[in-house]
Parts: structure tokens; sequence; C-alpha cells
């Protein structure tokens, strides 16, 4: 089994890890299960070097991050920030981004501590990621006159689709497209706008916020299904291994105990669903 350090995807690669830090068996469902935030020390020192957990949150993606009547942060990223906080004993520092790329460079760097990024290969190369939390789609979206019907006919000469740069979508699509071309727009929330302002063919996106979009705007139309599957996890800089596994295992807690779907229910998202257990 091919093991990548830095991405947390299967429960046989928690094994690796825990086995390299000398802090369990080689069973790795009996680490699993023995393992969580809850029962082990919190490794506070690690995760919040400057005395408090400083979480990057990216108003880029509407399913983990919008703001409330009064501007204020809200979402499953945001419930997950406090709660990590509360369970480390520190305050909780929001930094805010409106893209994912400007979120990740700020984690790659250690300006913050824990980031909510899309896992991709190109991603964890410069950081730690623990297992998803939740599952969301990738879409599509045309004008009404698109002679563009479905989603294999996307990837077609002639076809510009837009894209947030450095988004999941920019990293997926920029290794999956063959004939069509992608243009970039400087934020996920801007696509749409970018789209029809450059008069291209398609955009892509988290399917939600295309849905809000359509309905903001005239003669638009989603394509049916999705063109790739996103798993939302929880990043950090690399070198805080000890960390990354603490993080790893209340990822798992969350799940488990309906943290996440209770977060996802009352701040009103649908269409994403609670990742599976790792291994599962």
């Amino acid at each position: 089994m091919f093991f990548h350090p830095t991405i947390f995807t299967t429960t046989s690669r928690f094994g690796v890890l825990f086995a390299a830090l000398g802090l369990i068996s080689a069973c790795t469902t009996s680490a699993v299960s023995s393992f969580t935030a809850s029962s082990a020390v919190a490794p506070t020192a690690e995760l919040a070097p400057t005395g408090k957990l400083r979480a990057a949150i990216n108003f880029g993606n509407p399913i983990l991050a919008s703001k409330n009547s009064t501007g204020e942060p809200r979402g499953v990223s945001v419930d997950l920030a406090r709660e990590l906080g509360k369970r480390l004993g520190v305050p909780v520092e929001l930094v805010l981004f409106d893209a994912a790329g400007k979120a990740v460079e700020a984690i790659k760097t250690a300006q913050v501590d824990i980031a909510f990024v899309a896992i991709d290969p190109v991603r964890g190369a410069d950081m730690l990621q623990t297992p998803p939390y939740v599952i969301i789609e990738g879409a599509y979206l045309v004008r009404n006159n698109s002679p563009i019907k479905t989603n294999a006919e996307v990837d077609r000469p002639g076809n510009r689709i837009a894209v947030g740069q450095g988004s999941a979508y920019d990293l997926y699509l920029s290794r999956e497209i063959k004939a069509a071309t992608l243009q970039r727009a400087p934020t996920s929330p801007a696509v749409v706008d970018f789209f029809l302002a450059e008069k291209l063919e398609v955009a892509a996106g988290v399917k939600q916020q295309l849905q809000l979009d359509a309905n903001r705007l005239p003669n638009l139309r989603l394509l049916d299904g999705r063109f790739m599957v996103i798993q939302q996890a929880m990043g950090l800089p690399k070198g805080r291994e000890v960390g990354a596994r603490y993080v790893a295992a209340f990822v798992e807690e969350m799940k488990a105990s309906g943290f996440v779907a209770a977060a996802l229910s009352r701040h009103g998202i649908d269409g994403a669903t609670v990742a599976p257990r790792a291994g599962l």
C-alpha cells in the first residue's frame, strides 16, 4: 500500500504514523479505537505555539464558512476551530480569507495553526492533513442556451472553463482537463461573475455556490451530476506531526459524535455529507 506521510486518509496510514512515533502497537484497528483526542494529552505547545489557536477560515466555500447578519464568521469550520480551541484550553483567533489558495499559503508558511482545506496531492506535499470530515461535490455551470448538456462535453477544444485560482477545482482540473482550457478568477465566489464578464463557456466550482449564483442571475443552469468529489479536511504546518495525530483523532471524534452533522444542520447546509470514518 502506498503511504503518503502528509495525508492521513486510511486507518492503515494512521497505523504507520502512530508506529513511527512509537505510541501504539502495530494493530491499526485497536489504535484508532483506543487513541482519541478526549483521552490524549493535548499537544497544546505544538498546536498553539503563540498561546492561541490561529484558525484559517475560508469564505470562498459556503459549505465551510459564511458571515451572519452582523458580519461574524459562522459555519462548520468555525465550530470545529472553536471546539478544538476549547479542548486545548486556548483562545481561538479566526484568521479570515476570501480564497482557499490564500488559506493554503498561510498554513504552508505557519502563519496559522490550522486550516480547513480540500485533500489534494499538491497541497499534501506542503502540509499535514487529517482524514476528511465533510464530503462535497464540484459541478459545472453554463448559460441556458449553451450547447453543452453533460459533464462529458465540457473537456472539448474551444471550451474555456472559469475556476477559482488555487481552489481544489483548479488543482483537480489542471490535472484532468486535456482539450479545454482553464481561466482563473481571483476567488471561487467570483467565478460566475468572471465567467460572464469574460464570456466563457463553463464555470466550475462547489455545487452549492454555483446554485446560489444560478438563483441570483438569469439564464444560467447547472449541469447534472458532478465532476469531482471533494474531501474537506483540517490542515496543519509540516513538522507538527504530534499535533496532526491529535487533530486527526479529533476529526474522527467530531464525526462519530454527531458534532459535524449537527453543525451542518444548524447552519442550513444542504448537499454536503459527513465523511465516513477513516478506513471505511
